[in-house]
């Protein structure tokens, strides 16, 4: 059957800053300052970048190279690579699709509490009981959530270039400046902690910097490397079939090495800043104690309560730090939903991108809606491995997150590893003539010390084994 004609990035620059919009989302905002707090500081930093520079490497190069060799969606680009390996192409397409759905209502949350402190009306969101008396109640969440998905919709209907392309170079400059900006603000706070004691932000920043060697043992550096494994897996938007889709609308003259970097690089640098943002800011008026949390609990109950702190300035910060994690939040849908629409348009040759985009959107529209009932009228509770009475967006995530994505690297890793050979996404990177430095070591991790990271991973985020 022949190809449908490919969109492609217009430029390096569009292409990198929309797969770094994608690996910017939530997860850096809410789970890695909390995790660098938690695990050391200095030693988590380290820690993540030499398994962003080899772990997060080797997935990410190998799913941009899978799909810009065969230039088609997740859908089809594994049965593509090998005969009968069609199932991989199925799941890539699931997983981004059910994450798009209970992603885009945290998303509608962010949206909410953007147009509070916008509106000036900022403090009222730290009032006890507000969050969970948000995502109860039954028409707002359902509102908002609509809102943030018609903003994803939009870019999407508009194509690679129009939409993707065009909305990146606009929203992450400006998601860049905001994180730069409100960290170096959060570096010159000064406040009075509950104990009493006065604390700078730059006592904040030796908390997330300076490594903590504190009771310091084996089975401890073991869960600090796996909560950074599972933290950079997580964040770079590979095993979700984004990178494939992306990788697909690369030109063939495009030098993969430096995109690769690039994105490494941008990713990284959020996810510190994210911490430079975070844990200076809660320790000063939460103590070490506030470090604790994590998540939504983190990001719609501690911080508001933290900007509150802070007085006029806090209101500010806030409405600044949630335009940003709107900007986050949107790249990273928007990378999520493209990623199955166009296993649609692979799909169904005859169908335009207007009407693909249109009817995932109906269709994701509804299951987000679902999702949101999930804390209301569709409640329930579950107790399962490492899920504890949850709803269904946990539900959902557990599936995606702890299951089906480490399962779909997984096999990604034995196909390219074992399969087709690593020669195949060598041969890819190098097209372009570009010189692939880390070559040796790409080999060796996706032959080898992947496949075994990733099935730790996958028994530990299972429940089936405990650090």
């Amino acid at each position: 059957m022949k190809k449908r004609e490919r969109n492609k990035f217009a430029g390096t620059v569009g292409f990198v800053l929309a797969a770094a919009g994608s690996a910017v989302g939530l997860g850096n905002i809410w789970r890695f300052p909390y995790l660098a707090a938690k695990d050391g500081g200095g030693l988590f930093l380290v820690v993540y970048i030499i398994l962003a520079l080899t772990f997060g490497f080797t997935l990410l190069t190998s799913e941009l190279a899978i799909g810009r060799k065969t230039k088609l969606s997740p859908l089809k680009a594994y049965g593509e690579m090998k005969s009968g390996w069609n199932f991989l192409g199925i799941l890539s397409s699931a997983i981004p699709f059910i994450i798009f759905m209970y992603y885009c209502v945290i998303g509608g949350w962010v949206v909410k509490y953007a147009l509070m402190y916008i509106l000036g009306n900022g403090d009222l969101t730290t009032a006890d009981g507000y969050f969970g008396g948000f995502i109860t109640s039954t028409w707002q969440p359902i509102l908002f959530t609509v809102i943030f998905m018609v903003c994803c919709i939009v870019i999407v209907y508009r194509g690679v270039n129009k939409g993707i392309e065009a909305s990146s170079k606009i929203i992450m400059p400006a998601l860049l400046i905001l994180v730069i900006g409100i960290a170096i603000f959060c570096l010159t706070i000064k406040g009075t902690a509950p104990d009493g004691s006065v604390r700078t932000g730059l006592e904040g920043f030796g908390v997330l910097v300076i490594p903590d060697f504190t009771g310091l043992t084996v089975g401890r550096f073991v869960t600090v490397v796996v909560d950074a494994m599972g933290q950079l897996f997580y964040s770079i938007s590979v095993a979700m079939g984004i990178m494939v889709a992306y990788g697909s609308y690369v030109k063939d003259d495009a030098n993969l090495v430096k995109s690769i970097n690039q994105i490494e690089l941008c990713d990284t640098v959020v996810a510190f800043l994210a911490g430079v943002m975070i844990i200076p800011a809660v320790y000063v008026f939460m103590g070490r104690e506030g470090l604790a949390a994590s998540g939504p609990s983190l990001m719609f109950v501690t911080l508001p309560r933290v900007f509150e702190e802070m007085g006029f300035a806090g209101h500010i910060v806030g409405a600044l730090f949630f335009a940003m994690v709107f900007f986050a939040a949107l790249t990273s849908a928007v990378s999520l939903m493209e990623a199955f629409t166009a296993g649609v348009l692979d799909h169904c040759h005859k169908m335009s991108r207007k009407k693909a985009t249109v009817l995932c959107g109906i269709v994701t529209i509804v299951g987000a809606i679902v999702v949101c009932l999930g804390y209301n009228i569709f409640y329930f509770e579950v107790s399962f491995a490492t899920v504890k009475n949850g709803q269904i967006l946990d539900f959902l995530d557990y599936i995606s997150n702890s299951f089906a994505m480490p399962i779909l690297a997984i096999c990604t890793c034995v196909l390219i590893g074992w399969v087709v050979g690593p020669k195949a996404i060598v041969e890819e990177v190098e097209k372009s003539g570009a010189k692939f430095g880390r070559r040796g070591l790409y080999i060796v991790m996706v032959k080898y010390v992947s496949p075994i990271l990733l099935t730790f991973l996958l028994l530990n985020s299972m429940g089936l084994i405990s650090l």
